[in-house]
């Protein structure tokens, strides 16, 4: 039977946010069975949010979390980084509002998960596993999930720049390829639109160091990591953000240029029909995501 798992040991590091620019430090610590991935803000006496569909606040550039009128912002990257690597449950605490941007990926949290090696528990996992299809449109974005005995993303996206134009990834996210051929794709901006989102209060902490800069005809910071970088990372956005489904999911996601918000209206409307899905176990050996952790990440991490 596959079981839950969590961290063996706490790890740590520290940042700024990519949208607040605010230093911040991150600390991911082990969690009982059963508890899921909870955000602590130590900066507010502990208090704490789920990782979960009814905790989403705003979704524009960035997926954040709010309850009671307390935010954790940018949550997406390091959602992405536990489906990837398999963890079920762990406490994450910041303090401050947001998630640090680290390199722009979820490759530095997939190194702090394999330093801090990963403990499985005696709670067998359960399984969010689609039944039916559901599909949704807004103008020429389309998010869909099929019904599936694996977990597996098919993505689409077409940006007005000669360096991306049209890209599509398709990936089943099994025997290591989260780690060999998602976690080191890094968010990107243009220059043409910097000014814009910084008079919006966004990308105060974007840099070179953190994203990749597009400029007219090309990359001021290359080389990129993977020829079809860009594509890549909205797969890792993806599975960040519909990891607050609570639950790693059986089924294929086909997504056209959806970003956030549709990211988690799916989510939330998987939720809300429950003749949607059922939850369910699997044996050990037909274990969806298996993340190969070591060899594979490193692999993954010289591109």
């Amino acid at each position: 039977m596959s079981q839950e798992q969590t961290i063996r040991s706490v790890v740590e590091c520290k940042g700024i946010g990519l949208h607040s620019g605010a230093p911040v430090r991150l600390r991911i610590l082990p969690a009982a069975a059963g508890t899921g991935i909870v955000f602590r803000r130590t900066d507010l006496d502990g208090f704490e949010i789920e990782a979960v569909s009814r905790n989403v606040a705003r979704v524009s550039y960035a997926t954040s979390l709010m309850k009671q009128g307390v935010l954790i912002s940018t949550t997406e990257h390091i959602l992405s980084a536990f489906i990837g690597m398999g963890i079920d449950n762990a406490i994450v605490e910041l303090d401050n509002l947001e998630l640090p941007i680290l390199d722009g990926s979820a490759r530095p949290f997939v190194e702090m998960i394999e330093n801090a090696g990963v403990r499985k528990q005696r709670r067998p996992r359960k399984y969010l596993k689609i039944r039916r299809e559901l599909e949704m449109r807004e103008g020429n974005k389309f998010i869909a999930i099929h019904p599936s005995d694996t977990y597996s993303v098919s993505y689409s996206i077409n940006f007005p720049h000669p360096l991306i134009g049209k890209e599509r990834f398709e990936l089943q996210l099994s025997n290591g390829n989260y780690l060999r051929q998602i976690a080191a794709a890094r968010t990107f901006g243009s220059r043409e639109d910097e000014r814009a989102m910084r008079n919006m209060g966004l990308i105060r902490g974007a840099s070179r160091e953190n994203c990749i800069v597009l400029t007219r005809d090309g990359v001021e910071n290359g080389p990129l990591r993977f020829p079809d970088e860009f594509v890549r990372h909205k797969v890792l956005d993806l599975v960040g953000d519909l990891a607050l489904l609570g639950k790693q999911i059986l089924g294929k996601v086909f997504a056209d240029r959806a970003g956030h918000a549709m990211h988690t209206a799916l989510v939330s409307r998987i939720l809300r029909d429950k003749t949607m899905w059922e939850e369910v176990t699997v044996s050990e050996h037909e274990t969806p995501i298996h993340s190969e952790a070591g060899a594979e990440a490193t692999a993954g991490s010289s591109i």
